[in-house]
């Protein structure tokens, strides 16, 4: 008997101390859940909040230095991930439409909305891959930016100006175009699309004049400035 009075002395003492070392189960009532935020609720944070965001990779630019850029959308909103800390292994794992959660700092950079130098997971399960929302119309008004960072597309508007970066093929292309007497300036972000790309070919054979169709991502940057991944004559 003082033998089996040892022994369940000897358990509930390792039962105690795993107890206080606080084990990893994630059942653990004690263990913090991660939440991620709405899309309303990281719009209303405040610049700088440290933030936990949710989405599903649409696009990315190229890695570099352990690090990578994320386009993201949910059906509530999209996203801009700036310099996400990612490994080579995990940014081959980013394909379109891959839901991954991002722990960074919210910021504001000339306009733009991001979430800068994120932790990365990538969580499987569903994939969704939006469809261009039709922004023509909202140009030129408050409600656009309510949009930004989404896959969007604007019809029917009139090639002003193509301008290459250091003034040839290689680098990005700037793309002016007018609606209703207004100007816009597009970008054909070479990080994101290479030089080898469709929409980068197409750009350089239009001229001035031609009504184009454009799809691209939201990005602003002192006012509305898309990235172009898609042009072609209206």
């Amino acid at each position: 008997m003082k033998k089996i009075i040892a022994m369940l002395l000897v358990l509930a003492t390792v039962l105690a101390f795993a107890g206080c070392t606080g084990n990893q189960n994630p059942t653990d009532p004690e263990t913090p859940e991660v939440k991620a935020m709405t899309h309303a609720e990281f719009l209303a944070a405040a610049v700088d909040t440290e933030c936990v965001v949710e989405f599903y990779v649409q696009a990315t630019q190229g890695w570099w230095e352990n690090k990578i850029v994320i386009y993201g959308q949910t059906e509530e909103g999209g996203y801009f991930a700036y310099n996400t800390v990612c490994t080579e292994e995990q940014s081959k794992q980013l394909t379109p439409g891959t839901k991954v959660r991002i722990t960074g700092k919210k910021a504001v950079y000339d306009g733009e909305v991001e979430i800068m130098e994120g932790k990365l997971e990538i969580l499987g399960g569903n994939t969704w891959k939006a469809t261009a929302l039709d922004v023509t119309s909202m140009l030129g008004t408050a409600d656009l930016e309510k949009h930004m960072n989404k896959l969007v597309t604007v019809k029917g508007v009139t090639l002003k100006a193509v301008e290459y970066k250091n003034g040839e093929p290689g680098d990005d292309i700037y793309v002016t175009v007018t609606l209703n007497d207004v100007d816009y300036s597009f970008c054909v972000e070479v990080y994101l699309t290479g030089t080898d790309s469709d929409v980068y070919t197409t750009v350089g054979t239009l001229n001035v004049g031609d009504v184009v169709n454009v799809e691209g991502f939201l990005y602003w940057y002192e006012g509305v400035n898309p990235h172009i991944t898609a042009i072609s004559l209206a």
